[in-house]
């Protein structure tokens, strides 16, 4: 395809750009959480079939799949973009005409701009699709802020077959970086990330009389220290790892004892390999410690979403693609990540490319970081996602 036709897609996407902020203040207003997804998956759902798209279904009760075959060429297999749908449970606290109407709940991670994006993009896919090589497959995917991930329930309905992808994209906001200025990491890029639950099981009793029980709050204090020598004593020096606690609770009082101690966590490196070990060896000592120390214990593991690898030869092939486009200054590489992506589901099946983009207004009055409730973007952006989109595309 020439630069020519390229540019004059591009400069429809701006001519869209009423259109895409319309579609993510209404998403905005109306979030709902994961694996709820309903309202918002029927407002996508229309909004295909009213651009004119054939081929739109349902798909893990809340997702939207939709494809746009390539006129008289090859549609044995397909090129995948793919946009997240649920909110988080958070109170917004934007004054807003458009702020969330459904109390304790918001878009404060970006998946209302990543749909309105997608939108954008379809309609300019579905318009152009006598010029694609490839066909292209659109997924709005539900759950990517809650285990197991909508990522692997799509994937085990066969979204990625019917016809195949043979490579997949996706973007997130970054707040980051200014409107106009994208992110990427070629390779390793977000950490994976499990769930531990700990529960220390003793002998509760007054506070003044310690020796008669077993102090379930002591056990559930030593082992979050042994648990974080883990780091420093086990994890292979170039394993990038994270083990951290943000809960314990432990119903006692000032001179009271419990009978329970409840810790929980998250861990989070990147090599799976490394990562089944480690899940083995905290158990390990989660068991033998609380054990020595005269209780007993459960020990769970809520299996999250594997590390996101970014596909070397997209990578190389995106930054290439963009570089024609956009001043390279403003194509921003990326340092690894211990936060988690569903995505990174995608990226264990089938050459993945997982990018950022830039969302802060040039005053940078919109520096709030994401799942905080004054978190918002600036609109502008919106219209650079979708440009991205047509270079992977087109």
């Amino acid at each position: 395809m020439t630069k020519s036709y390229i540019n004059t897609i591009l400069d429809e996407a701006d001519f869209l750009h009423e259109k895409i902020v319309l579609y993510r203040r209404h998403l905005h207003q109306y979030p709902e959480l994961s694996f709820q997804e309903k309202e918002t998956s029927t407002y996508v759902f229309n909004t295909l079939k009213n651009i004119g798209i054939e081929q739109v279904s349902f798909l893990c009760d809340t997702g939207v799949v939709a494809y746009i075959p390539s006129k008289e060429r090859d549609n044995k297999t397909c090129i995948a973009f793919r946009a997240d749908l649920d909110a988080l449970p958070i109170e917004e606290q934007n004054e807003l005409s458009y702020k969330s109407k459904n109390h304790g709940v918001m878009h404060a991670c970006g998946h209302d701009a990543h749909t309105a994006i997608l939108l954008g993009f379809a309609e300019l896919a579905w318009k152009h699709r006598g010029k694609l090589k490839k066909g292209i497959k659109i997924i709005f995917q539900p759950g990517e802020e809650r285990n197991p991930g909508g990522a692997s329930l799509l994937i085990a309905e066969g979204v990625l077959e019917n016809p195949k992808v043979e490579k997949i994209y996706a973007l997130h906001v970054y707040p980051d970086l200014k409107t106009g200025s994208f992110g990427y990491k070629s390779g390793k890029y977000m950490a994976s990330s499990d769930e531990i639950y700990i529960k220390v099981y003793g002998k509760g009793g007054h506070g003044a009389l310690p020796h008669l029980c077993v102090d379930t709050v002591l056990i559930a204090s030593q082992l979050i220290v042994q648990l974080q020598q883990l780091v420093s004593r086990f994890i292979p020096a170039q394993i990038p790892s994270v083990l951290s606690f943000g809960y314990f609770e432990a119903k006692g009082s000032t001179n009271v004892i419990p009978d329970m101690a409840e810790i929980r966590g998250t861990f989070r490196c990147m090599d799976e390999s490394w990562r089944k070990k480690a899940l083995e060896k905290i158990e390990e000592i989660v068991h033998q410690s609380v054990l020595s120390s005269g209780g007993k214990a459960e020990f769970y593991v809520s299996r999250g979403y594997p590390m996101l690898y970014n596909n070397d030869s997209l990578s190389s092939e995106w930054l290439n693609n963009m570089s024609q486009y956009f001043e390279r200054e403003n194509l921003k590489e990326l340092d690894l990540r211990m936060t988690s992506e569903d995505f990174a589901f995608y990226s264990l099946k089938t050459p993945s490319f997982f990018f950022r983009l830039g969302v802060s207004d040039i005053k940078n009055e919109n520096q709030y970081g994401v799942h905080h409730p004054k978190f918002n973007i600036d609109e502008k952006s919106l219209v650079f996602g979708v440009k991205a989109f047509v270079l992977c595309a087109f």
